[in-house]
């Protein structure tokens, strides 16, 4: 399935379920938030965006602990987790996507590297986060980011679906 289906199926459940959507991003720059609101009627179920690039922001506007970000470092599980934890409680979304990584080509180090990518989703039954590592130039490594946290949010509310959050009769 291409990434204009996914966005398609995906914002239809959405839609139909009168779920909201917010996410927060790093080194995705804002990209996820642009594919999200790629389809027109968006504003139905597309809460917000915040790209927090910076420590501060992350801190500032998504309340991620300063501890947080000198222990774990900006790319980690931890501060991905506080990112869409704080997104989901600024906003009230029922999903919050966060991503945080190192897109290149500079950034990366021996224990992360280049193309690490922390993940975080915040739905109605918990939170689920997990790492990638992906390989290619800075715009690839950022794209590949993106497809990923879309796949993430389609298969959350396919498993919603099926545990009885509202179903959905097609599936993704």
């Amino acid at each position: 399935m291409n990434t204009l289906e996914l966005l398609h199926r995906l914002t239809a459940q959405l839609h139909r379920r009168g779920h909201t959507v917010t996410c927060a991003e790093s080194c995705s720059g804002g990209l996820l938030a642009a594919e999200l609101t790629r389809l027109p009627g968006s504003s139905a179920w597309f809460e917000s965006s915040f790209v927090t690039y910076s420590n501060r922001a992350k801190q500032t506007l998504l309340n991620v602990q300063a501890a947080s970000l000198h222990q774990y470092g900006a790319v980690s599980e931890v501060v991905v987790r506080e990112m869409a934890t704080g997104a989901q409680a600024v906003t009230h979304a029922d999903y919050a996507l966060a991503i945080s990584g190192i897109a290149g080509p500079s950034g990366g180090s021996t224990d992360k590297p280049v193309g690490t990518v922390w993940f975080a989703l915040v739905h109605p039954h918990g939170i689920d986060s997990e790492c990638c590592h992906f390989t290619g130039e800075r715009d690839v490594v950022r794209a590949q980011s993106v497809l990923h946290a879309l796949a993430m949010l389609a298969a959350c509310l396919q498993k919603d679906g099926e545990n009885g959050l509202q179903p959905d009769t097609e599936s993704l």
